[in-house]
């Protein structure tokens, strides 16, 4: 009998995601029976896959408590990758403040949280203020980000000049109005002619790369739909962006997980800094990596393989 991977979607991203026919694709060729359900469609019959991998379900920023359960139905009827504690530990950026303790440099953030004074707290911000995940500010920020702290694909994010801080005062208390925790992060300018990098891992190992080119604007409107469009392109990492990608990797609290990705800035010194670490519905990149594809479909099958 054939093995069994679901590739998990959402009905919005099905068309979106172009991960999912190099690896459909790739897994069929592996001899894989594949099928791109969505998390949320009650028809499916999770028990019948032999692994449910998350791939492109990015509506689940807006119905988190929904889409964690699901996580739980789903792991219970069948193996998830990545698993549900990864899961929650992951969708919640507060997870910088644990791998800065661990000594990976990040970008500073400070958390604003619902209960908080969002004014005080944007504040305290510009005014140099105690970050509660990162390094501490090497200066006072001209330019800042403003974005939640669950949240995929820049949706409700944006940046701010100092000049401007009566509205990005005005969009941390929509958030926390909202229940949700806020990040403010200085925006590192070298992005706007480097670009991020982003260090894919695959099967605990390194993978690939890519450059992601600048998405947030100052004074740009705010990203409708799922995701911000990108672009992508190959890219050979530096030895200094290996290292720091290899430190988050090490500082993840699990067993490797089967696909990480891991963004990286340059800060004021030019030296690379983490922006985040994608465990649960990252893009991979296939289209930008031969190979790729095809190396996380043999590992998948491995996986797939020892839950019989």
């Amino acid at each position: 009998m054939k093995l069994r991977i679901a590739l998990v979607t959402a009905k919005a991203a099905r068309e979106l995601d172009t991960d999912l026919e190099p690896l459909v694709e790739a897994l069929g060729a592996a001899g894989a029976e594949v099928a791109v359900p969505a998390w949320d469609d009650p028809a499916v019959d999770w028990a019948r896959h032999d692994v449910a991998v998350l791939r492109s379900t990015w509506d689940y920023t807006d119905r988190i408590d929904e889409f964690v359960a699901w996580c739980i139905r789903c792991s219970g009827r069948t193996h998830l990758l990545n698993p549900v504690a990864v899961v929650r530990w992951n969708i919640d950026k507060h997870y910088l403040a644990d791998l800065a303790r661990a000594g990976v440099p990040v970008v500073p953030t400070r958390f604003v949280e619902p209960q908080d004074d969002a004014a005080r707290g944007l504040a305290d911000f510009l005014e140099g203020g105690q970050t509660t995940a990162g390094t501490a500010l090497a200066a006072l920020p001209d330019e800042f980000v403003v974005k939640p702290a669950i949240g995929a694909g820049s949706r409700d994010a944006a940046r701010y000049c100092r000049a401007d801080s009566a509205a990005a005062a005005t969009h941390v208390r929509r958030l926390t109005s909202a229940g949700r925790s806020v990040m403010l992060q200085p925006y590192l300018p070298r992005v706007d002619h480097a670009g991020e990098t982003a260090v894919l891992y695959l099967g605990g190992e390194y993978s690939h790369a890519v450059r992601k080119g600048p998405l947030l604007r100052a004074g740009a409107p705010l990203v409708e739909g799922l995701f911000a469009e990108e672009d992508i392109r190959p890219r050979s990492p530096s030895s200094a962006e290996l290292d720091v990608a290899a430190a988050a990797y090490a500082a993840i609290p699990f067993d490797s997980p089967v696909y990480a990705r891991i963004d990286l800035l340059q800060d004021e010194q030019g030296e690379p800094v983490l922006l985040e670490l994608e465990l649960t519905e990252p893009s991979l990149f296939f289209p930008q990596a031969p190979g790729a594809a095809e190396r996380f479909a043999s590992h998948l099958m491995r996986v797939a393989t020892a839950t019989r």
